[in-house]
């Protein structure tokens, strides 16, 4: 009995049928089942009698089509740091919960072409998507999913763009209160490790510590700035060639937790006490921050409440276009905090040599 029902599921019409039927395209036929206006009233005649000629009714289709309430959205996720990662979808998923929603998680690499993931979603009957970093700001995905009509919410870029709603956070504004506490403590040779440079929140990050050394009349001296692209080996090889150089930093900020985390770890292969010798800062407050020793110094980005505000956006816009009542995508700015713990202190004098006895 079963199995039967297994292979009618198995044979059942799919949106390629449909669309095959109707002589259009999947995302012709997932307009329609979700309302969009944009589709023309004869094409939409022809899609209707394709879905009623070929009884095309998964329930979430059905739904739509009967002004239900059902609604599915997908995560896209290509994040190399897995405590933000971790934070980042259990806030998605409490917000999905609370709203009677589909999360449907999906991951993302360079490897596999945007088209195949966009035609994945939409074989899907995803009705929206969440792009966290550093997927918010890939230009070709966000194109792609424009041109299948999927809205989108990013997440955390540092340049919102004005045609798609977004949640983050003043990164220039953090970067620069966190490189001040540093120079209020004492420091004035504060080496910088960047973020992925595909990033935008990377570049306000480091244009708010050079806002804060050049506020305070401290040269910015390249030797102490290294890239990094937001992973542990990226900032174990900027940190160690920071420390390096000849006259090396009092203090790091990095521009992640992983990052910082890394400079902890050839902080202490070098033979440097954390933060006796070498004051440590991070960024973003993940799960890595308190599970090293020293804790991390960091600036606190509410992961979680901004996953839970980008579900809540899209859930509300993607209900707004099946009602006809559009008021433009929203761009929210949530607060970030310095926490302090125990890798920042006033500098002291350090030992020249790199290893101590």
């Amino acid at each position: 009995m079963e199995a039967r029902s297994s292979r009618r599921q198995r044979n059942a019409p799919t949106i390629n049928d449909v669309a095959k039927h109707a002589g259009v395209s999947p995302m012709t036929v997932s307009r329609v089942i979700n309302g969009e206006q944009v589709v023309r009233a004869a094409t939409k005649e022809k899609v209707e009698a394709a879905i009623a000629a070929l009884n095309y009714s998964p329930s979430a289709a059905a739904r739509s089509l009967a002004g239900g309430d059902e609604t599915r959205i997908g995560l896209l996720y290509s994040n190399p740091s897995a405590s933000y990662l971790s934070e980042f979808l259990g806030g998605s998923l409490d917000q999905s919960s609370r709203a009677g929603i589909d999360l449907v998680v999906e991951k993302w690499d360079e490897q596999t072409a945007i088209k195949a993931v966009v035609d994945h979603l939409v074989r899907g009957r995803i009705d929206g998507v969440v792009l966290p970093p550093p997927l918010c700001d890939h230009e070709a995905m966000i194109d792609a999913l424009r041109e299948a009509g999927i809205p989108a919410v990013v997440v955390a870029t540092g340049h919102a763009p004005a045609s798609l709603a977004a949640v983050s956070i003043d990164d220039r504004g953090a970067a620069y209160e966190m490189t001040r506490h540093l120079i209020g403590l004492g420091h004035n040779r504060i080496g910088f490790i960047k973020g992925h440079p595909n990033l935008s929140a990377s570049e306000e990050r480091y244009q708010g510590y050079i806002r804060a050394l050049g506020e305070a009349g401290i040269a910015l001296d390249d030797a102490l700035v290294e890239q990094g692209f937001f992973t542990y080996r990226s900032g174990l090889d900027a940190a160690e060639h920071i420390l390096a150089r000849d006259n090396p930093p009092t203090a790091i900020f990095a521009s992640n937790d992983d990052m910082a985390a890394a400079t902890v770890a050839i902080a202490h292969r070098n033979g440097l006490d954390v933060p006796g010798d070498l004051t440590v800062c991070g960024f973003d407050d993940t799960s890595l921050a308190t599970t090293i020793w020293p804790e991390l110094t960091t600036i606190r980005q509410p992961i979680s409440a901004m996953s839970r505000a980008a579900v809540d956006l899209l859930v509300r816009h993607i209900k707004g276009r099946r009602g006809q009542s559009e008021d433009g995508p929203p761009h929210m700015l949530l607060d970030y905090e310095l926490v302090r713990r125990q890798s920042d202190a006033a500098p002291r004098l350090r030992p020249k040599h790199k290893g101590r006895k």
